[in-house]
């Protein structure tokens, strides 16, 4: 009996390991699983958004041809450079902010953050020692992957000495966008990344991290601009 106990317990541990480690993740509605960090008081995805589904297994329209995208006034995604062997599972898939704004691009339980939860996240990283050589507002470093990036000889970018980079954990990738246009551009030199907030009719805001530079910049641009995707937990 005692042997037996033993096992038991055994088991009953593994099983808290494994819900640990599955608590770790999160999986969209397509089977595609990502890794989650806390941050303060919030939840994020540390890799970037690729279902082509929305949460309720609708499909997601993609587009490929550069005047087809410059006309769009509702959702679609598509791959950098509309090629998903060599992208989807490095950068994951570029969103126009239509799609952002259905409220069904991340998987239940999670959304694309606010302006203002972006804001939560930039300032719990400088509150807590992300900032280049104590500098607080150069958080850039910190939040960029540790490669893939075009290399910079500005000391304290995110293209200089990039194996110091991600601290904090965000492990953001170089993934470029697509223009209003239709036209690609930016791997390796620049990761951006909608918020679900508009300013305007026609612009939202966004995060953008650049090889050449220290900050995390805040800008918006024309909701036709194809952006990489993090979720937050609701």
């Amino acid at each position: 009996m005692k042997h037996k106990k033993v096992k038991i317990s055994a088991l009953m541990l593994l099983g808290i390991g494994l819900t640990a480690i599955n608590a770790q993740t999160v999986t969209d509605i397509g089977g595609n699983v990502y890794k989650t960090e806390s941050f303060g008081t919030q939840v994020w995805m540390v890799e970037n958004l690729k279902t082509t589904k929305f949460q309720d297994s609708t499909d997601i329209p993609m587009v490929n041809f550069n005047n087809t995208w410059a006309a769009l006034k509702v959702p679609a995604y598509c791959w950098n450079n509309n090629d998903e062997t060599a992208n989807k599972n490095t950068f994951g898939s570029l969103y126009n902010w239509y799609a952002v704004n259905t409220n069904k691009l991340c998987p239940t339980g999670w959304h694309v953050p606010t302006d203002n939860e972006w804001a939560i996240f930039t300032n719990y990283l400088i509150k807590n020692g992300n900032g280049y050589e104590g500098v607080k507002i150069n958080i850039a470093k910190s939040m960029a992957a540790t490669s893939g990036w075009t290399t910079s000889e500005k000391v304290g970018t995110v293209g200089n000495d990039q194996a110091s980079n991600n601290k904090s954990g965000f492990n953001g990738i170089p993934g470029g966008s697509r223009s209003f246009n239709g036209t690609f551009g930016g791997i390796g030199g620049e990761g951006a990344w909608w918020s679900s907030s508009g300013f305007s009719n026609y612009v939202a805001w966004l995060r953008c991290l650049d090889y050449s530079k220290r900050i995390l910049y805040r800008a918006y641009l024309d909701k036709r601009f194809g952006m990489s995707v993090r979720c937050v937990k609701d």
